[in-house]
Order: structure tokens, then sequence, then C-alpha cells
């Protein structure tokens, strides 16, 4: 099972990230992710056992949180860099703080499972697409000079789910296994 992970995003705020990119999907052939998989990423697990479901939902159930996080999807910007782009993401302007705490906690939780912790400093983004090859972005990059705004909404948070993501005919498929809240015990 490939698991991880994550904050879901209410359809409000999904539907304004879809008329974004049915704008700019005709100016640049990327890779652009499915609306309805657009997440939070909090922890990126990989592969996990069937067999020891139970034992990481159970590590899981014991990450505490701030409570109830108000996010703010703003901002547009790419990985690593403008220059050599491999991601095109829509940026957390709020909840920052509060969102990599409950990483960081979840990368303590599963630490104690023998998942090792991520590499690199936590950066909350929705992944809009990705550059699979070299390709021209001027029509995209005017397009984005373009946009009347980058504010796609904001939202509170009460909870993080665990996903099992599965290859499927048109992308991988997302599905919540579990729910757990943010409320501090």
């Amino acid at each position: 099972m490939r698991l991880f992970t994550g904050i879901e995003i209410p359809e409000d705020v999904k539907n304004r990230l879809e008329l974004l990119i049915e704008r700019l999907r005709p100016t640049a052939n990327l890779k652009w992710s499915p609306v309805h998989n657009l997440h939070i990423t909090t922890k990126f697990i990989g592969e996990w056992s069937s067999s020891r479901l139970d034992e990481l939902a159970f590590a899981l159930r014991e990450v505490t949180g701030p409570g109830p996080i108000e996010v703010e999807i703003s901002g547009l910007g790419w990985f690593p860099n403008p220059q050599n782009p491999r991601v095109f993401w829509a940026g957390i302007q709020s909840g920052v703080a509060d969102l990599a705490e409950v990483a960081n906690a979840t990368e303590s939780a599963l630490e104690r499972l023998g998942i090792a912790r991520e590499d690199r400093p936590f950066a909350p983004h929705l992944t809009l697409a990705r550059v699979r090859q070299p390709v021209g972005l001027n029509a995209m990059r005017q397009a984005l000079a373009n946009l009347d705004s980058s504010n796609f909404g904001k939202f509170a948070v009460s909870q993080f789910h665990l996903y099992l993501s599965e290859p499927g005919s048109s992308g991988s498929v997302y599905t919540k296994l579990y729910d757990f809240p943010l409320a501090r015990a």
C-alpha cells in the first residue's frame, strides 16, 4: 500500500483552482494534477504493509495538533525555482506554522514505527502541475502575469487524513482511509 497523510481541500477552493487550471492548461504542455486530488501533504509514508495498517493508524491517533487551523490558499510559484521548474504550485499563506506543527508531530509518531523523517523542511503547497520534460513556458508566464487574483480562498481545518494512493488509468486515485482530529488532547 502506498500511503500519505494530508489535509483535504474544500470544494469551493478546488473550484477556483480548477478555473485557473482550465485557463492555463492550453498555455503549456504540463502534467496537470486532477483537481479532485488536490490536498496538502503533511507526510509521505510510501509503501506500507496492509497487515500493519492498524499499527499505523494507532500511531497517527497519537498526533495532536493546535486545534482548528485557518488556512489560506494564495500565490503561485515553481519548485525548485522559476528558471528550472519541475513543479507548479499554489501556496499556503496562513496556517503554515500550525501545519508545520502537525507535520512534525506526524514525523515523530511515525519515526517510532521505522518511517524515516523527511530530509527537507516542510513546505506546504498544492501541486497543480509537474514539468515532465523541457517545455516552453512563455505563454503560461504571460497568462499568469495577466491574472486578476491568485487568492483561492480560506478555510478551517479540523482534521487530517491517512490516504491510500493507487495508480489509475488517468493518474493516481486517492482514497481516505482514516480521519484524525487536530484538537489537542
